[in-house]
């Protein structure tokens, strides 16, 4: 038989008062209940087999010698058959091919549900680890970005505050420096653009490379190193700032509306770009502003390489793109984000 079969023999040695039908009846029927979901294939051979109990050889007739009629009733030979008849037990041998292919299938796909189903749990088990993970980076940036923004917002109203209530103190209000306070506070905010556009270019996907990749690859984390670019351009707004809040005159004024355009700049350029277009914090309402949503979805071309890296701005951003006749992706991106966010 094959050798995946498994292959069990029975030997049954069935008294003569018992018939040997009955006999193997029970133990088909047993085996039957006992394994119900194995075919059983069952044959049986009857043998017997002739003994010897110490026979006299001179009782019985040689191999070589004449049987006559007149023998075989002789009382050695009928006393020889009685022993024989007592002693001689006849014997069955079964044998039992148990086709265990229906079992063999379902213990086969067992292992495969179980192993499928093993893999699912760690799949969602790593979905919602990354889940986390995620939240947390993401609580960690907000609570940084919400402590930056109210504390600089915060020392620039009072800044501005106690900058033009010390000017008008005298008597005589300086109209000069406080427009051109406010004139330089709105070109320093928009010339920040034109700045990042031109940096963005020739600075950090050039030199500057190996920082602002971080900004390209999935990060790690709350932080990566491309935000120290934010640090850098902090520094020389608090430095105008400073200076045009602790002095007098025309030029202290120009600086500190300098200070105060970058600082409104680098506030508007972390909701939108790092709020808005990476999601690293919620911005609320501000995802739903049409313009805002060019802005991120011409953004997101950025990251895409379609155009070269092009727009390397980010509020000129969907300009740029159409300058370079990406009108019909960007709409695309567009629509995309709005499905994204309907979907949510």
């Amino acid at each position: 038989s094959d050798q995946s079969t498994p292959f069990l023999h029975f030997r049954l040695e069935v008294k003569p008062t018992n018939p040997p039908s009955l006999s193997l009846w029970a133990l088909s029927s047993s085996v039957a209940q006992t394994t119900p979901s194995m075919a059983a294939g069952l044959s049986v051979a009857a043998s017997s087999r002739s003994f010897r109990f110490g026979r006299n050889p001179f009782l019985g007739a040689k191999p070589t010698s004449i049987l006559t009629p007149t023998s075989l009733f002789s009382p050695s030979i009928s006393r020889f058959d009685a022993i024989l008849r007592c002693r001689r037990k006849p014997s069955l041998t079964v044998c039992f091919v148990v086709e265990e292919e229906n079992l063999n299938t379902q213990i086969e796909s067992c292992p495969e549900k179980s192993s499928e189903e093993i893999e699912k749990q760690i799949s969602a088990a790593r979905v919602a680890e990354r889940l986390a993970k995620k939240r947390s980076e993401r609580f960690t940036y907000l609570v940084a970005a919400v402590m930056s923004t109210c504390g600089i917002t915060s020392m620039a109203v009072m800044a501005v505050y106690y900058r033009f209530s010390w000017q008008m103190g005298g008597g005589d209000v300086p109209f000069s420096e406080m427009f051109g306070t406010f004139a330089l506070s709105v070109g320093a905010a928009v010339g920040m653009e034109f700045w990042a556009r031109w940096a963005h270019r020739a600075l950090w996907h050039a030199s500057l490379w190996h920082m602002h990749e971080s900004h390209h690859k999935p990060r790690e984390g709350p932080f990566e190193l491309n935000d120290v670019f934010a640090i850098i351009n902090a520094v020389p707004a608090i430095a105008l700032l400073a200076y045009g809040f602790f002095h007098k005159g025309l030029v202290p004024g120009l600086c500190f509306g300098a200070g105060l355009g970058i600082t409104v700049f680098g506030m508007a350029y972390m909701f939108v770009h790092d709020g808005l277009v990476h999601k690293r914090f919620p911005v609320g309402p501000i995802a739903n502003v049409p313009y805002f949503r060019r802005v991120a979805a011409a953004h997101q071309l950025h990251h895409s390489d379609k155009f070269n890296g092009v727009p390397y701005g980010l509020f000129l951003g969907p300009k740029e793109v159409e300058e370079v006749g990406g009108h019909e992706e960007l709409e695309k991106e567009i629509n995309r984000r709005i499905k994204l966010s309907n979907g949510s």
